[in-house]
Formats: C-alpha cells, sequence, structure tokens
C-alpha cells in the first residue's frame, strides 16, 4: 500500500515538474489525487457490494454452499471469507475483498440452483483462486490508476490549452508555433493515454482469469468440472439484472455477453470463454 501511494506521489510530481506547476498546485493535486486512491481502495468492496444488491448467509441458510466454501479455504490454506448470494436466476458468481482476510464469496441463486455439486466446487475453487492470488486487490489498484491517468491527462490538456493561450498572445512566433505543437501533443496524450491505460488494464484481467481458471482446477482437483460449469454459464441466456460495466469484470463469465471479435476482445474484462474451456480440458 505505502508503494501504491508512492507511485501516485511520484506520478504526479514528474508531471508537476515537466509542466513547471507551482509548488502549492502540486500539493494540492497530490493530496487530491492519493486521497481519490485511497478512498476508492478502502471503499471498493462495500460500493461492489451495495452495487449487486446480494445479501449474506450464513451454513444454517445455505449449508451447501457454505460447507463447500469452507472445505475448500481449508486445503487452500484460505481464512473463511463471507458468503453471500445475489437472488437472480442467470448463474454466476464473484469474489472481492482487498485481501484473503477480508474476502467475500458472491454466487447468484441460478448458479446454486442450475450447477450439478462438482460443478459449483469449480466455480467456487475458482473465486477462492482470485483471492488467493490476490487478484482483486491486483484489479482494484490498476482500475484507480487508470482513473488517476484520465484524471492527469485532462488536467495535463486543460493546463496545456491555457498555456498556449497565453503564449499565443505574444508576438513570438517561434513561441506560437511551438505553443502549438505543445497544445497537439497535449490534445493526443488526453485521447491516447486514457485509452492505453484501458486497454492494459484490461489485458490484466484477462491473465488474471486465466491464472485463476488454472488455480482453481488445481485446488478442486476437477478441470473437467470448471470446464462444464462455464460451458453451463455461457449457454445460459437468462440476462443478470444487477449486471453493468463497473463490476462486469468481477464476474466468472462476463454477465454483459458481449460480441467476440478481435477489436472488441481487446477491451473485454475477460479472455474467449471457449478457450477457457479448451484449455481447462487439455490439463
Amino acid at each position: 500500500m505505502v508503494g501504491f501511494v508512492l507511485l501516485i506521489g511520484g506520478l504526479v510530481a514528474a508531471i508537476a515538474y515537466s509542466m513547471q506547476l507551482p509548488v502549492g498546485v502540486t500539493g494540492a493535486a497530490g493530496i487530491a489525487l492519493i486521497t481519490y486512491a485511497l478512498v476508492s481502495y478502502w471503499l471498493s468492496t462495500s460500493i461492489v457490494l451495495s452495487i449487486s444488491g446480494a445479501h449474506e448467509v450464513t451454513k444454517e441458510e445455505e449449508w451447501e454452499f457454505v460447507r463447500r466454501v469452507e472445505n475448500l479455504c481449508i486445503g487452500a490454506g484460505l481464512p473463511m471469507p463471507k458468503t453471500w448470494v445475489l437472488e437472480d436466476s442467470a448463474p454466476n458468481a464473484f469474489a472481492t475483498g482487498r485481501d484473503p482476510a477480508h474476502a467475500h464469496v458472491v454466487v447468484t441463486r441460478g448458479l446454486l440452483d442450475k450447477l450439478e455439486p462438482s460443478e459449483l466446487e469449480g466455480v467456487l475453487a475458482h473465486e477462492l483462486s482470485h483471492i488467493g492470488n490476490y487478484d482483486i486487490r491486483v484489479m482494484t489498484v490498476v482500475t484507480v490508476l487508470v482513473g488517476v491517468v484520465a484524471l492527469v491527462s485532462d488536467v495535463f490538456l486543460r493546463w496545456t490549452w491555457f498555456g498556449a493561450g497565453s503564449r499565443r498572445s505574444s508576438k513570438d512566433k517561434g513561441g506560437g508555433a511551438a505553443a502549438l505543437i505543445m497544445l497537439v501533443i497535449a490534445i493526443l496524450g488526453a485521447i491516447l493515454a486514457p485509452l492505453i491505460a484501458q486497454m492494459i488494464r484490461f489485458a490484466v484481467s484477462r491473465r488474471r482469469e486465466y491464472l485463476a481458471d488454472a488455480s482453481g482446477a488445481l485446488l478442486c482437483r476437477n478441470p473437467e468440472a470448471l470446464a462444464s460449469a462455464l460451458e453451463k454459464i455461457a449457454g445460459d441466456h437468462e440476462p443478470l439484472e444487477a449486471a453493468n460495466k463497473a463490476t462486469a469484470h468481477l464476474y466468472i463469465s462476463n454477465p454483459l455477453k458481449e460480441h467476440q471479435s478481435f477489436l472488441n476482445n481487446l477491451f473485454n474484462t475477460h479472455p474467449p470463454i471457449e478457450e477457457r474451456i479448451r484449455l481447462l480440458r487439455s490439463m
């Protein structure tokens, strides 16, 4: 966490130095960005759970679900996460929490009703692998950094625009040309930097899904069960009512059912499910 704060602070300092910003402006911008990053990091789990509409359940209420989570946690050496059920007939699941000690596993009612016990265990093993691999923390940090890049790009564009405007008022033609070049670079940077940052975020998300599939298959010792579960989840046509772009990356299968194409795959949070199934069945 200290490294995360230092990274944000270093980014602000580097940009401030290159733009020759006053110390007061630099300090205010740094404090604002670090505050934004920390609030996002600490509150992201509560926000996600609130958006999902899930409710926490106990072993007495959902014995089969909670018992399987307990058994898998023993095998993985993980602390027991809190267990939640989302009352939706579409089969899906996700995990959230900044670390294993503050983790939550959420499954839909459709997942509990439509999967065989071994398939349910495969899905739970996948979600617990996300927890054990600290994937939720990784993606939270990446998402915050993408937001910071977007904010910094916008500030840089505005600062360059106003700076260029003041320089254009000068009679120095050479300075005016340089200001125009800087403005064009700033506009391109403001457009491309957030786009590239988002592409990196999605690529990281896809890699972590592959890793969770492999780790989950090893944990439950049944890659075929996880592959079969993914087939059922992908083949189910009931929409997940709680799905939205802010939380879609958390689910084991993208609930938004986006069209597959080369360009679209660059901006997908999940790898093609057919490829995930193929890799699981080759284990």
